[in-house]
Parts: C-alpha cells; structure tokens; sequence
C-alpha cells in the first residue's frame, strides 16, 4: 500500500469538496481508510509544497508522482471519481 501525499490550503473551496468526497469514499469502502494520508497546508508549509510540481488544490501524490489535482469548474461527481481512482492505485500499489 502506498501513502498518500495531500496538499490542500485552509478555505479553499475545491479542498473542502474533495475532503468529503474522501469521507464519502471511505465509508463506501472502508479500506480506503487504511491508507496513510500525509495532509500538507500548502501556506504552513512551503518548504515541503516547494519541492512538488501542481498548480492547484487539493494534489494528491504517490511515490512523488502527482497523481490528481483539482481544476477550475470541476464537478463533484469529477473530483469524487479521480480520488477513487487514486485511493485505488494506493491500494493497489
């Protein structure tokens, strides 16, 4: 199983959305919360934000490859999907 690297920023919008969409996920399939998530406020920490590579929030790496980042206009339902997809890869991984 992989770890999850998940930057995210305090009031943003699109992180607030992908947070439920996680909690919605795990309690669709409980092992997604066997998943260690490393959370990372993108303002509190810059000196770990730096050293990554995305352009919005939340960014979801693994194995510090940027696997998912959020974007202008994206939908719930987009979001929810792309953090499946790379919970599963986690997983899987």
């Amino acid at each position: 199983m992989k770890k999850l690297l998940w930057f995210h920023l305090n009031g943003c919008p699109y992180c607030i959305r992908g947070e439920q969409a996680y909690e919605e996920l795990k309690k669709e399939n409980p092992e997604y919360a066997k998943i260690e998530v490393q959370y990372v406020e993108e303002d509190e920490h810059p000196e770990i934000s730096s050293q990554y590579d995305y352009q919005a929030n939340p960014a979801l790496f693994l194995d510090g490859t940027l696997k998912y980042q959020a974007h202008v206009g994206e939908s719930y339902e987009s979001m929810k999907e792309n953090f499946r997809k790379v919970l599963d890869e986690a997983l899987n991984g």
